[in-house]
């Protein structure tokens, strides 16, 4: 099974086997692997070179370990391009998956100082503050905590935000939304949000904050997102 006389190291060899048969389907989404010491005598290698072989396929998103129960196979990441403002529900739509959301906050506020200076408020202006969990076929992929100016939509309810909220705009109040600044970083989940993705805290997430305008530069939303690092990951065409 091995080419112990090829210059490819023998445990990237061993990654690259267990890779396709993950892809073909031989170990099932949320499945176990074999054994570290199953993998060691089928190999006929090391349980270092083994473990290293895992590690580097967990470290890839294709596999997960949970302490005393084993390694199993992940869900594949939801990749999404950097170089283009869609929507969750566009995303997900494009890569063949089914997009939906829950509802768990919404309330009229007076947004902190920041959420006003990046929308252009006045004192005493008040924003939609809306809460939703964002599901790609069933599975909860991220938390969305949006801010809206209520002078611009004065009248929304919570039902306006069942479907997407680019669509909503675009259509039923023919506003162009022409672009978007969006910052990035890792974190580690809370506690609570822990619980609304269904991930065991401490994990890493990627939490993204964004804020969008319409044709002629007015802001209109700033959205701060906490995403599942296991589940999404950005690309970018970066050319020169």
């Amino acid at each position: 099974m091995l080419d112990k006389q090829s210059p490819i190291p023998i445990y990237i060899q061993i990654e690259e086997q267990l890779k396709q048969q993950i892809e073909q389907g031989d170990f099932p989404i949320g499945t176990a692997i074999p054994s570290e010491r199953e993998l060691t005598e089928r190999f006929g290698v090391s349980r270092m070179t083994v473990r290293q072989s895992i590690t580097n396929l967990v470290n890839d998103g294709l596999l997960y370990r949970e302490k005393g129960r084993g390694t199993f196979v992940a869900s594949p990441k939801v990749e999404q391009p950097l170089n283009g403002l869609t929507s969750f529900t566009e995303d997900m739509v494009a890569r063949g998956m089914v997009p939906s959301s829950k509802l768990i906050g919404f309330e009229i506020l007076e947004p902190e100082s920041d959420i006003a200076a990046d929308l252009q408020l006045e004192q005493g202006d008040k924003v939609y503050f809306v809460e939703r969990i964002r599901f790609a076929d069933d599975k909860p992929m991220a938390i969305e905590r949006t801010y809206l100016p209520v002078e611009r939509f004065p009248e929304l309810d919570q039902d306006s935000f069942q479907g997407s909220l680019y669509a909503m705009i675009e259509k039923d109040h023919q506003l162009t939304i022409s672009r978007a600044v969006q910052r990035m970083e890792a974190g580690l989940v809370k506690k609570e949000d822990a619980e609304l993705l269904q991930i065991k805290a401490p994990a890493a997430i990627l939490m993204i904050e964004r804020i969008s305008y319409l044709a002629g530069e007015q802001p209109f939303e700033v959205v701060r997102s906490t995403y599942r690092a296991d589940r999404y990951k950005f690309t970018t065409d970066i050319k020169r």
